[in-house]
This record gives structure tokens, sequence and C-alpha cells, in this order.
């Protein structure tokens, strides 16, 4: 069993005001022997990052803490080479162990950011891979994720209102492609339609179908998987998929 949470950001008058909010959050969820976390993108006053070891100091003294991973979420990254969005990830050690790249820009963002080429996986209490929030309408991201070996999925996003329903139906669907379950991280105010969700899967008499925990407002969730039980549906839904031409 692993114990897996996500939680949901509103808005915050400053970096350091929504970090140390989110940071009683963390450590609320850190004493429920949460394993590993999950924030949405871009959820910071300011979102472009310049060194994220600093910015997150308070994450990654609580990761160690409570020896949990933590993913604080998507952000601009901004060198002379490039500008990328990162969303990147806090070891049970505290320290950053690797990030990972949005792969398809969305819409505004394709003018400067420059794409990530690569699905990485992680291991820490799993093995999961980080789907950035417009990756997840890309069939080929969590499906090379899962194929490389994830176990659970993690969305950090930050989807707006009229986005809702059809971002929902997305992470149920990659789910369902996959027999994988998937905790998606979004934003709530305003502009943006929070609604973050842990997509679980239950099986009936062969029927696979979702099941959904949604947050509201300003909010951390956590949730106890047995991974194992999905291993069997995934190899048997892998196997048929290349039998056609």
């Amino acid at each position: 069993m692993v114990k897996l949470g996500l939680v949901q950001t509103t808005s915050y008058s400053s970096n350091q005001n929504g970090i140390s909010k989110i940071s009683e959050i963390l450590k609320k969820l850190g004493k429920q022997e949460t394993e590993i976390i999950c924030l949405p993108e871009q959820w910071l006053k300011n979102n472009e990052i310049k060194d994220f070891d600093l910015e997150f100091s308070d994450f990654k003294k609580i990761a160690k803490e409570f020896s949990m991973t933590i993913i604080p979420g998507a952000f601009y990254e901004i060198t002379k080479k490039k500008t990328s969005i990162i969303a990147p990830v806090i070891g049970p050690k505290g320290e950053i162990i690797g990030k990972q790249e949005k792969i398809h820009p969305f819409d505004y963002e394709r003018d400067t950011v420059k794409p990530g080429r690569e699905a990485k996986i992680f291991n820490t209490a799993c093995k999961f891979g980080v789907i950035i929030c417009y990756d997840m309408v890309f069939p080929n991201v969590a499906n090379i994720m899962t194929k490389k070996g994830a176990q659970v999925l993690f969305s950090p996003s930050r989807i707006v209102n009229r986005g809702i329903k059809p971002w929902q139906m997305y992470v149920q669907v990659r789910s369902l492609e996959n027999r994988i379950p998937i905790l998606a991280a979004n934003v709530e105010n305003h502009r943006f339609g929070g609604n973050s969700m842990i997509v679980d899967l239950i099986e009936n008499n062969k029927v696979v179908t979702t099941k959904i925990t949604k947050l509201a407002k300003q909010k951390g969730i956590a949730k106890k998987f047995n991974l194992g039980k999905y291993e069997k549906s995934r190899k048997k839904r892998f196997s048929d998929l290349n039998n056609f031409q």
C-alpha cells in the first residue's frame, strides 16, 4: 500500500504567502504519512522561478522531515538558452531529484516555451510520471510513461472554469486507457475551476470504470492505493494494443 495526496490551491498575495499557507497543508498530510503529494501548475503569484532550490526551501525541509515526495507544481524556468515549463520533484531526503518538462506547451505558451522531449519516470515510494496540464490531452504522454513502468500518474494543472468538463474527461480516459490511477491538481479562484481529482479504477464483472474523488477550495487530501491491483489489468490491456494493421 502507498498513500498518495493532492493539494488544491487558490490565489495568494505573494509567493512566500502561498508557500507558507500550503506548507501547513503539507505538514498535515505528512503527519498522516502521505508519501507523495502533487500541487497544481503555476499557482504562485510569480511563476517564473529562477532558483527552484531557494524558492521551495520550505517544501524541501517538509519533505525531509516527513520522508515524503513533493511535486510542488510546474513553473517557468528561464535560462540563457531557453524558456521551459518545469515540474521539479523533491525527494524524501529533501533534495530535488529530477524535473519533468512540459512536452506540449499550450496556445500562447508556444511562442516562448521550448517543448520537452522526454517523458520521465521517478521512483520513490512508487514509480510515477508527471503529466503537466495540457500534456494530458495527448494520449502518447500517459501511454509512454505507463509503458516505462509508472504505477501512478500525477498531473499539476491550471484549468480555467470553461475547461473543467473536458479536462475531467481527458483525465478519466487516460486512466482507463492505461489502467492506472491519476491524481490531478488544479487551482481554484475566480478564473480557474478547481475540481482537483483523484481518479481511481474499479472493476465489476469485467467492466472497468472510474471512481472520482474531487476537492473544493484550498484543501489537501490523501488516499491509500494498492498499486499491485492494476498490474494484471494493465498487462492484459497492453497485450492487445498492436494486434492490428
